[in-house]
């Protein structure tokens, strides 16, 4: 079974949704935030922010 999200992380998670699509308004945007979350995500799941705040 699923866990369920607070609703601070279901509008957390609807913000970033919204400002994604914001974005698909111009190409050089869209591209630019796409390297940008992926980056973020493969940082990420390499644990580079956990080793940074600590």
């Amino acid at each position: 079974m699923a866990r369920r999200r607070s609703l601070t992380s279901q509008l957390y998670g609807a913000a970033r949704i919204s400002n994604n699509l914001g974005s698909l308004s111009s190409p050089t945007r869209a591209a630019r935030r796409a390297k940008n979350v992926a980056l973020g995500r493969a940082l990420g799941r390499a644990g580079v922010w956990r080793k940074l705040w600590k």
